[in-house]
C-alpha cells in the first residue's frame, strides 16, 4: 500500500499546489532535499497569496499603521484601538470571496465565523458585524441564487452566534458575474490590559487544540482562494468549509472564561490553512519551534492523512500555548462547554516545525523560513491613464424628477431592507441606529454615554477610472459616514479585492489604490490597523472591478447627541456643507451617467483631503453642540439622492433651490466629494453661518424641509410615498421574480 506521505513530487503536483517552478526551487534550496507530500502542502499553504501577501507586501508596508490611539496594528488576528476608560475596540475585515461563489451559504457563513474568531481570539467580546457584498448583474442567471445564499449564510451564522449586523454594502455589476465579493467585518470590546496575542513564549510548553473536531472540509481552501476560476469551478466545492455558529458561541464563552484565569500565553485562530498556519505563526513570531503530534488531534472522520489534517480548514478551532500548571483548570472549562481540549504538541528551542503522524515524522521544516522566506514580489505595474474630461454639454437636459425616481429605484441605489431584515440588527440591545443610515452605531454597554460608529465603503467605478483618487475616496467616504453621526473617526481596516496581480495593469490598480489609501489615512489621521488582500478575483481572464473596501470605526463620547439622516422637523433650513461655488457639478463616473444614460465615462471626482478634514471637523462640531438636527453625507447619486433618502427616512418633504446657469442634472446628481446635507433650526441659522465663516467652510442655504413632497429646483414635486415605493420595491421584486 502506498503511504500518502510518500507520493512522488512531480511538476504537475507542484503546479496543482499553486507553486511556480522558481518557488519550488526556492523550497529545495531552503531545505536541501525534496519535500514530503505533507511538506509540499505546508509550503503551498504558507506561500500562497492568501497567507503570504507575496504580491502586496511591498506596498502594504507603505500604509500608516500607528497613531495615538493604536494599541495593535497589522500582524495579529485583528487591530486594537484605545477608546478610553481602559477599554479598546478590536476589529478587522476579511474576504471569503471564492468560497462564497462556489457554495454561497457556507462560504458566507464561514466568512462571518472566521472574522468573529479573529476578534475574540484577541480577548474581545464581539459587539458588531458588517458585510460588504458585491454580486454580478441582476439579469445574470446565477445572481439571484448567489444573493439568496450569501444573505442567508451571513444571517444564519451571525444571528445564531448572537452579534448584531449593523451595516454594510450590497452592489451589483456585471464585472462580478464570475467572482462575487463577500467581505466580512467584526468588532469587539476588550480591556486594554487583557489583549491576547499569537506570539508563543517559553520552551517545552504545551500546545493545545481547542474547539471543534477536524474533518476534511476546507482542505486546500487558502490555496484555492489564491487562484483564478475557470470551467472546473464545481470541482472546488470540497474546499469550502462548513460552519456551526452554536459551536462557535460556545468557543467564544470558553475562550473568554479561560483567558480570565491567566492560563493563556498565546492563542491563534485556525483560519486559512488551519493547523499549519496557526502553529507556524505562533512559533515563528516567538522565535520558537513547534512540534505537533497529529495522533492527538481530535478528528471527526476516519483514516485522515497528515496532509488532510494539516490543511483542513474545519471551523470553530483554536490553537493555544498554555501555562502547564493551568492545564486541568483549562480542560475543565472546555469540557463544561462541550468542546474538545487536547494537548497536541509543545514549543521547542530549535526553530523547527515538526509534524508527527502514526509514529513517523512527516514534516521537519525551518519554521521561520515558512513565513519569513516566503517569496516577496515587486511585480511589474502599469499606471492607468485617467479618462478624458466629461463634456457637460454632451449630458442632455432631462426631467430631474424622473431621473431621481429612476435612480432611487435602481439596483444599486434602492433600499437594502430585504437584505438587512434577514439579519438580527438589535441583538445584545445596544444598537442605536438601524441599517440604512450613514453608519451603524452601537452603545458601549460598560459606559453610560459612549458609543462606536461603523461604516464600510468603496466606489469601485472610481477606482477603475483612477485608482489613486478612488483609493482616497474610499477612505474619505468611510471617514465622512462616521463623521455624519457625530463620531470621531479613529482607525480603519482594509479589504483589498483585485484581479490577477501578474497582469501589470491590475498590479497598477493595486499599487495606486494603496498609494491613495495611504495618503488619505495619513491626512485624515485614520490609520489602517488590520486588513486582508484578496487577489486573483478573475474567471476565465475577466477580472472584477478593483474594490479596495475600507471599514472604519469612530467614537461618540455622548450618543445622546448622535445625528441621523432623517429630517427632524418641518420648516428647517437645509445647508450643503462643503459645497463648491456651484454646489457641485461633477458627473464623471456618476451613477446618473451610468444608470440613467447608460454611459461610463469621465474622470473620478477629485478628493481634496484638507477640505474633507476641515468640513468634517466643522460638521462634527455642529452635531456635538446640538446645532445640526439631521446630517447625511453626499455620495453616489449626489445631492438629489441624499435629500430624497432623508425625506424617505423621516416622512418630511423638502424643497431645494436651483443654481442659476448650472445644468440641473449636474447640480442634483453630481458626485463632488466632501459634502454633507445638514439641517438646522431657523433660529440657529445665523450662528451656524457665523461658524462656517470662521471655519472657512462653505455651507450655503439651499432649501427648506416641509410638506410631503421633494422638489428639486424647477422640477415637478415628487411625493414621498412615490419615492418610498420606488426605493423599497426593487429588491423584493428582484428576489420574488426568482420564485416559481
Amino acid at each position: 500500500m502506498t503511504i500518502p506521505n510518500d507520493i512522488q513530487i512531480t511538476p504537475d503536483l507542484v503546479a496543482a499546489h499553486g507553486l511556480k517552478p522558481d518557488e519550488y526551487q526556492r523550497i529545495l534550496d531552503l531545505i536541501g532535499r525534496v519535500p514530503t507530500f505533507t511538506e509540499l502542502g505546508i509550503f503551498s499553504a504558507m506561500w500562497n497569496e492568501h497567507c503570504s501577501y507575496k504580491s502586496s507586501k511591498k506596498w502594504l508596508k507603505t500604509l500608516p499603521t500607528t497613531g495615538a490611539v493604536v494599541i495593535q496594528g497589522p500582524g495579529e488576528n485583528a487591530g486594537v484601538v484605545d477608546i478610553g476608560d481602559g477599554e479598546a475596540v478590536v476589529f478587522k475585515m476579511e474576504s471569503h470571496n471564492h468560497p462564497s461563489y462556489i457554495e454561497p451559504y457556507q462560504g458566507a457563513a464561514t466568512g462571518v465565523g472566521g472574522i468573529l474568531r479573529d476578534v475574540f481570539t484577541m480577548g474581545a467580546r464581539p459587539v458588531a458585524a458588517m458585510n460588504a457584498l458585491r454580486f454580478g448583474a441582476p439579469d445574470h442567471p446565477r445572481t439571484r441564487h448567489l444573493v439568496a445564499g450569501v444573505v442567508a449564510g451571513v444571517g444564519g451564522y451571525g444571528n445564531s452566534f448572537g452579534v448584531p449586523t449593523v451595516g454594510g454594502e450590497v452592489e451589483f455589476d456585471a464585472r462580478y458575474n464570475g467572482n462575487i465579493l463577500v467581505n466580512a467585518f467584526a468588532a469587539g470590546l476588550a480591556r486594554t490590559d487583557a489583549i491576547f496575542l499569537s506570539q508563543a513564549k517559553g520552551v517545552g510548553l504545551p500546545v493545545v487544540y481547542l474547539g471543534a473536531k477536524t474533518g476534511r472540509d476546507g482542505v486546500g481552501g487558502a490555496t484555492m482562494a489564491s487562484a483564478e476560476f475557470d470551467e472546473s469551478i464545481e470541482e472546488k466545492r470540497p474546499t469550502v468549509q462548513v460552519g456551526d455558529p452554536f459551536t462557535e458561541k460556545c468557543l467564544l464563552e470558553a475562550c473568554l472564561e479561560l483567558m480570565a484565569t491567566g492560563a493563556v500565553i498565546a492563542i491563534q485562530d485556525m483560519g486559512a490553512a488551519g493547523l499549519t498556519c496557526s502553529a507556524v505563526e505562533m512559533g515563528a513570531k516567538g522565535d520558537l519551534g513547534i512540534e505537533l503530534d497529529l495522533d492527538r488531534v481530535p478528528v471527526r472522520e476516519d483514516h485522515m492523512t497528515a496532509y488532510e489534517m494539516m490543511l483542513s480548514e474545519s471551523q470553530e478551532r483554536m490553537l493555544m500555548v498554555l501555562k502547564p500548571e493551568k492545564e486541568e483548570e483549562a480542560k475543565a472549562i472546555f469540557v463544561k462547554w462541550g468542546l474538545d481540549f487536547a494537548i497536541v504538541g509543545k514549543t521547542t528551542d530549535d526553530l523547527r516545525f515538526r509534524v508527527l503522524h502514526q509514529g513517523e515524522e512527516v514534516a521537519n521544516l525551518p519554521i521561520k523560513d515558512l513565513g519569513d522566506e516566503a517569496p516577496e514580489y515587486d511585480r511589474p505595474w502599469i499606471e492607468s491613464t485617467p479618462p478624458a474630461a466629461l463634456d457637460l454639454a454632451t449630458v442632455p437636459t432631462a426631467d430631474v424628477s424622473e431621473g431621481l425616481l429612476k435612480l432611487i429605484g435602481s439596483a444599486n441605489n434602492s433600499s437594502r431592507r430585504w437584505v438587512y431584515e434577514q439579519y438580527d440588527t438589535l441583538i445584545q440591545g445596544n444598537s442605536l441606529q438601524l441599517p440604512g443610515g450613514d453608519a451603524g452605531v452601537v452603545r458601549v454597554d460598560t459606559h453610560p454615554l459612549k458609543a462606536l460608529a461603523f461604516s464600510s465603503d468603496v466606489t469601485p467605478r472610481y477606482v477603475e477610472a483612477d485608482p489613486f483618487e478612488g483609493g482616497k475616496q474610499a477612505v474619505a467616504e468611510c471617514w465622512r459616514n462616521i463623521t455624519a453621526t457625530g463620531a470621531l473617526p479613529l482607525a480603519a481596516t482594509d479589504n483589498l479585492n483585485f484581479g490577477n496581480p501578474e497582469r501589470p495593469e491590475i498590479m497598477g490598480q493595486l499599487v495606486f489604490a494603496i498609494k491613495g489609501i495611504g495618503e488619505a489615512c495619513r491626512e485624515l489621521d485614520f490609520p489602517i490597523v488590520s486588513g486582508n488582500v484578496s487577489l486573483y478575483n478573475e474567471t476565465n481572464g475577466q477580472g472584477i472591478l478593483p474594490t479596495p473596501t475600507i471599514g472604519g470605526v469612530g467614537l461618540l463620547k455622548d450618543w445622546s447627541k448622535m445625528a441621523r439622516i432623517r429630517f427632524a422637523a418641518q420648516g428647517e433650513a437645509i445647508l450643503l456643507a462643503g459645497a463648491p461655488e456651484d454646489w457641485g457639478s461633477h458627473l464623471g463616473q456618476s451613477v446618473y451617467l451610468r444608470d440613467v444614460l447608460g454611459r461610463t465615462e469621465g474622470p473620478a471626482p477629485h478628493v481634496d483631503l484638507a477640505h474633507e478634514k476641515k468640513v468634517g471637523t466643522f460638521v462634527r462640531a455642529l452635531i456635538e453642540d446640538g446645532l445640526a438636527t439631521a446630517v447625511h453625507d453626499v455620495s453616489s447619486g449626489g445631492l438629489g439622492l441624499a435629500v430624497a433618502e432623508m425625506a424617505i427616512a423621516s416622512g418630511i418633504g423638502a424643497k431645494i433651490a436651483q443654481r442659476d446657469g448650472v445644468n440641473p442634472i449636474a447640480t442634483f446628481f453630481g458626485e463632488d466629494q466632501g459634502r454633507y446635507v445638514v439641517t438646522v433650526a431657523e433660529e440657529n441659522r445665523d450662528a451656524v453661518d457665523r461658524r462656517a465663516r470662521e471655519a472657512g467652510v462653505s455651507a450655503p442655504f439651499i432649501g427648506r424641509t416641509g410638506g410631503n413632497t421633494v422638489v428639486l429646483g424647477e422640477a415637478r414635486p415628487v411625493a414621498i410615498e412615490e419615492l418610498r415605493s420606488a426605493h423599497e420595491s426593487w429588491f423584493p421584486d428582484f428576489m420574488e421574480r426568482g420564485k416559481l
